[in-house]
């Protein structure tokens, strides 16, 4: 079961602990790649959660994974983990602390979805754009392909979302017609 603010004390408590020790950075790509495996591996995920396997296995699976890949401090909070019979949070732990350090450092995550893949170019554009309207600092910018769109772009930051797609187009032309708003103009 999904617990946001549990996730979001460990992640404080190791950006903590990593400003202190001096390797945020360090810990920063550690996450990174925890996420990373955490996406790519459903069965790692579904093996973190597992109540059958025993916190011992689980510390040598997640150690084997992560061994020469991470820091010692990761490591190591990683051990805590399992030990506290936390392990299955790890996946929302690493999405939170990579929040936590984006909005330290003043990054600002935005997505853009198209109905076709888009080039390196205009990724840039897209960015440079994005940065001196909403005078936003750095802007990690992710793309995704929604054929569904047909043509046009989704641009979601900051808890915004502009839509100027095709098929939101299509929509409301769709909802004018059903409503019909204009027949008792036409008497």
């Amino acid at each position: 079961m999904p617990n946001p603010r549990l996730a979001a004390r460990y992640a404080k408590s190791l950006i903590d602990l990593a400003t202190e020790k001096g390797q945020l950075e360090q810990v920063y790509a550690d996450m990174k790649y925890l996420q990373a495996v955490c996406q790519a591996s459903k069965e790692f995920v579904a093996l973190l959660k597992s109540p059958i396997i025993k916190n011992d296995q689980k510390n040598s699976i997640v150690t084997a994974v992560t061994k020469g890949k991470v820091s010692e401090l990761t490591a190591a909070f990683n051990t805590l983990l399992v030990k506290k019979g936390r392990e299955s949070d790890l996946p929302e732990i690493a999405y939170a602390f990579v929040d936590q350090y984006n909005e330290i450092k003043g990054i600002h995550r935005v997505k853009l979805t198209t109905a076709v893949a888009v080039g390196d170019d205009l990724k840039k554009t897209i960015e440079q754009k994005v940065q001196s309207a909403q005078g936003l600092g750095t802007v990690e910018l992710e793309t995704a392909v929604d054929e569904k769109l047909i043509g046009g772009f989704v641009l979601e930051f900051n808890n915004r979302l502009v839509d100027a797609s095709i098929l939101r187009d299509l929509k409301d032309i769709k909802k004018q017609f059903s409503k019909n708003l204009f027949v008792q103009n036409i008497r």
